[in-house]
């Protein structure tokens, strides 16, 4: 009697199980793979456009002799670079968004290359700054990219630690680029900077395309019926609980059975509800199902290529901001505040017209949900006052230092030595500041650092030795890189992940267009101001920019306020769906 109540050996459970295991260890493996090889691009991306601003300083003189060029045609190889750049930023993270970040940021990594590459065999003067507008259309493709694949690839939880990574890395290649830049261009001639960006950009151009896509990881894993689509993958404990109902299918509670065959997830894919499958087939990506309306999806599916990315939108936003950085580049030189000044009148005017447009377009390139977010558009504010303080007042003590106080370029550079190495080992502490005090406290003291290290700068004297300015430099960096990381982490978190490129491209475009508006504002006091020489005691530059630096304060109390607040807002699941198990 016993012996037929026994069950039989669990032989096809057994079985079951086994492909379960092997199936969540390979996804397991291709999921770090596909994460590594995402932050590698990323930071390298990321590095390698920093370092080609920085080195192109130190080469135009050489390029002017090489060319036999004007000084004007010289700045336009930086102005058309940056006119391009801010111009198309957030149209080309609504490219990525559209069409997938990886393939948009392999386009723009391999474009770079190409374009650095004509430029170390450019003929003229006018080859050059034609290919440097090509290379900044590129590097408009690569940058926001670069936080989209970070943002589909990592949960959220985790994403603060390869944005600090991804900052470091910025932080050590802008400071190196001067030293790179002078060694290269005494060597072999300018021609080797640009040299210098065609084998990394090459190299991670073809890492993203063969890079595994997490967006076509995640549909796979949820068509396999593995695990339920979510924006994240279960937690080691349900994956324990699920192997567990596997090892001893004879030993379960019929409820507990019951429950599973109804419940759409690890096991059972074939007993799920038709309307539950027919939603998972609607949703694209990585968005869980609760997050997308069905209007909303249908309207997606009914809408063309070219009308989904607001083209008309994007020409009146690049217009707006190619315009404005070129106004404010044009202001910043000698002779320049007329035509400046025209510039950023056509500027407010394509901007009015783009507020008109984008509230009547059926897909606006700028997402209503996005704007609407408190704590992405106090980020990106922050982002902006936040450079444009930093730029504006390394200008104004470059030239201090340089002309008042007669110092060569290397010991310039060696009083700002403490901003760069707390831009480089800072940022991998602010996710721990992060997680411990929140944002918005992290947030608020790097505001603090920054505007009493602009403060402070303001009050040095004609005899300010290398402690002092020193000194103030360490709290310009130490401000500057905790805005930084706790902005954008907070930006590209709270930021809808079918919305990513476009706040990627967002906060490039504040990184962008900050430094150019704090030069030219301390360009044009310095030259309108009676008492605006380059002694900060006896100006009026630097206290303009600390004040400007206090602006990053009220940014900083809007960003999220609890340790959890970097977490994406989560809608409520549909009904007669169980929500899926999150980590």
């Amino acid at each position: 009697m016993n012996r037929s109540r026994t069950p039989a050996p669990a032989r096809v459970p057994a079985l079951v199980r086994l492909r379960f295991l092997a199936r969540v260890r390979f996804l397991a493996r291709v999921r770090v793979s596909a994460r590594a090889s995402v932050l590698a691009c990323s930071v390298v991306g990321a590095a390698v456009v920093a370092l080609d601003g920085t080195v192109l300083t130190v080469a135009q003189p050489a390029l002017q002799r090489d060319l036999h060029a004007d000084v004007g045609q010289v700045q336009w190889t930086s102005t058309g670079y940056l006119v391009a750049v801010a111009s198309l930023l957030v149209f080309a993270g609504r490219l990525g968004d559209r069409h997938g970040h990886r393939r948009v940021f392999a386009v723009g990594a391999l474009g770079f290359a190409a374009a650095s590459a004509g430029i170390a065999l450019a003929p003229g003067i006018e080859a050059v700054i034609a290919l440097r507008v090509l290379q900044g259309v590129c590097g408009a493709l690569l940058q926001p990219a670069t936080l989209g694949m970070l943002r589909t690839a990592f949960p959220p939880d985790r994403l603060a630690t390869p944005i600090a990574v991804r900052t470091a890395v910025i932080g050590l290649a802008a400071a190196a680029g001067p030293l790179v830049g002078g060694a290269l261009v005494s060597a072999y001639g300018w021609r080797s900077v640009f040299l210098l960006s065609v084998p990394p950009t090459l190299a991670i151009g073809l890492l993203a395309l063969a890079t595994r896509q997490p967006e076509a990881e995640a549909r796979a894993r949820a068509a396999s019926g593995l695990l339920a689509p979510a924006t994240q993958e279960p937690g080691p404990e349900t994956r324990a609980r699920a192997a567990s109902d596997l090892l001893a299918p004879a030993t379960r509670k019929p409820e507990v059975e019951a429950q599973d065959r109804a419940t759409p997830g690890l096991l059972a894919p074939a007993t799920r509800q038709p309307e539950a499958e027919a939603q998972d087939r609607a949703t694209p990506g990585l968005l869980p199902p609760a997050t997308r309306k069905p209007e909303a999806e249908a309207r997606d599916r009914a809408t063309p290529g070219l009308a989904a990315l607001d083209p008309l939108g994007a020409l009146l936003l690049a217009a707006a901001l190619g315009l404005l950085v070129h106004g404010l580049v044009e202001a910043a030189r000698p002779g320049g505040a007329v035509p400046g000044a025209l510039a950023c009148a056509g500027a407010a005017v394509a901007g009015t017209a783009l507020a008109r447009h984008e509230r009547r377009a059926a897909h606006p390139l700028l997402p209503p949900e996005l704007l609407r977010s408190v704590p992405v558009v106090a980020g990106v504010a922050a982002l902006l006052a936040a450079s444009a303080a930093l730029f504006g007042a390394l200008f104004v003590t470059t030239y201090f230092l340089q002309d008042v106080q007669r110092l060569d370029p290397l010991t310039c550079a060696l009083r700002f030595l403490p901003l760069a190495l707390l831009m480089v080992f800072g940022a991998p502490l602010c996710p721990l500041l992060q997680r411990r005090h929140g944002p918005r406290r992290t947030a608020t003291a790097g505001a603090v650092l920054l505007t009493l290290g602009a403060l402070l700068l303001s009050r040095l004297d004609a005899t300010a030795g290398a402690l002092p300015v020193g000194g103030c430099a360490a709290l310009l960096g130490a401000g500057f890189v905790t805005l930084m990381v706790t902005a954008t982490s907070v930006v590209v978190h709270r930021a809808p992940e079918a919305h990513a490129g476009v706040a990627g491209g967002l906060q490039q475009t504040a990184m962008n267009v900050g430094p150019a508006f704090g030069v030219a504002t301390a360009t044009l006091l310095l030259a309108l101001v009676p008492d605006g020489g380059f002694v900060p005691a006896e100006g009026a530059a630097l206290p303009a920019l600390a004040a400007i630096a206090a602006l990053t304060l009220p940014a900083a109390l809007a960003l999220p306020g609890g340790t959890r607040g970097t977490r994406p807002e989560q809608a409520p699941p549909r009904p007669g769906r169980r929500p899926s198990v999150r980590s």
